[in-house]
């Protein structure tokens, strides 16, 4: 072990593919169901961080388990986030996922949808091999976390796309941080450090501990993509520069922009955000993207994600790890990636 944090990333990640791949199905007598398993494998052979699986991974180790017990969960959190995505990239009208066209534009709307179905199925599936590896109890408690997990993402997706329909602009940096911590933080950092926490026998307070830790880990992680999102490389972000513009999203830098801008350029932002994505033109994003830089909008996130990140870490301190201390020094690393990283 080499203490590398983006070392260890790359190798849970090779890991964690291997056990999904061996899950997902490949070939099938119809064409048809055939098809379907090409669509389910896609995603997942789209290259992506892995940093969900490697925060249950390295939680494990560091509160002293065997990550390898830990895999088959790994493996249904990546499932769960590639079924996630296929559904929201549907749900937000996107155009490009990890540098490649959305499912349901390489394919059509229903496909996809069913091939996120059918991703949902399989990590159920995945996690019932818990029952063998670490017993009916355990494999129960990891089902129950999963549920919630799920509960979370969705309400929070649901929030955030509510705000769009309704075309809200009422909102503060708390009614973003609410719809932040279920939608994204939950099965971002909290899950998977619980996950991981609890293969490895970690206390219920333990357990409590790791949520407040994981919300402020994944609204930094949320509010660093938000940032990428307008100011990253489209080939290394993967997702078109300035889509959450497109999308009209209520993200942390467009609630400060409307909160600090003036009467005049509140509502030339209204008229630009709240339009369909077809009926957004360059001149539109460019404009929102200069207002952004004239009230420093972007660089007010960045700061909070680092802030948040710096806390974050500053709590991984007081939780009793009993493991490999090495694996309390890569979760640090790791939490120091999530708003120093490019992608």
């Amino acid at each position: 072990m080499s203490g590398d944090i983006l070392t260890f990333l790359k190798e849970s990640k090779a890991k964690t593919d291997k056990f999904v791949f061996a899950a997902l199905p490949a070939k099938d007598a119809v064409p048809e169901i055939e098809l379907l398993f090409t669509m389910m494998r896609e995603y997942p052979l789209r290259s992506g961080k892995g940093l969900r699986p490697a925060l249950c991974l390295l939680t494990c180790e560091a509160f002293g388990g065997d990550s390898e017990r830990a895999l088959t969960t790994a493996a249904a959190l990546e499932l769960f986030q590639n079924w996630i995505v296929i559904h929201d990239d549907i749900e937000d009208d996107s155009e490009l996922r990890r540098g490649f066209p959305v499912l349901h534009l390489q394919y059509n709307l229903p496909l996809a949808i069913n091939a996120g179905d059918a991703l949902a199925g399989k990590m159920w599936e995945v996690l019932l091999g818990n029952r063998d590896i670490l017993g009916p109890q355990k494999g129960f408690a990891i089902l129950r976390e999963f549920a919630v997990m799920l509960n979370k993402t969705t309400s929070g997706q649901h929030i955030e796309l509510s705000w769009v329909d309704k075309n809200r602009w009422d909102l503060s940096e708390e009614d973003y941080f609410l719809m932040c911590r279920n939608k994204t933080a939950w099965y971002t950092a909290v899950a998977p450090m619980r996950l991981g926490a609890i293969i490895a026998d970690a206390p219920e307070e333990t357990l409590t501990m790791m949520v407040d830790l994981g919300l402020k880990l994944g609204v930094a992680f949320q509010i660093q993509d938000d940032v990428l999102n307008l100011v990253g490389s489209e080939e290394k972000y993967g997702k078109e520069i300035g889509g959450d513009i497109q999308e009209g999203k209520r993200t942390l830098i467009a609630i400060h922009l409307y909160n600090h801008a003036d009467e005049k350029e509140r509502s030339r932002i209204t008229d630009i955000m709240n339009k369909p994505r077809q009926d957004k033109t360059p001149e539109d994003v460019k404009g929102i993207l200069s207002l952004m830089q004239k009230y420093s909008s972007i660089r007010y996130a960045s700061d909070l994600a680092h802030r948040l990140s710096a806390e974050a870490k500053e709590m991984l301190g007081e939780l009793p790890f009993d493991g490999d201390p090495l694996y309390q020094e890569m979760l640090g690393q790791l939490i120091d990636f999530v708003v120093s990283r490019e992608l």
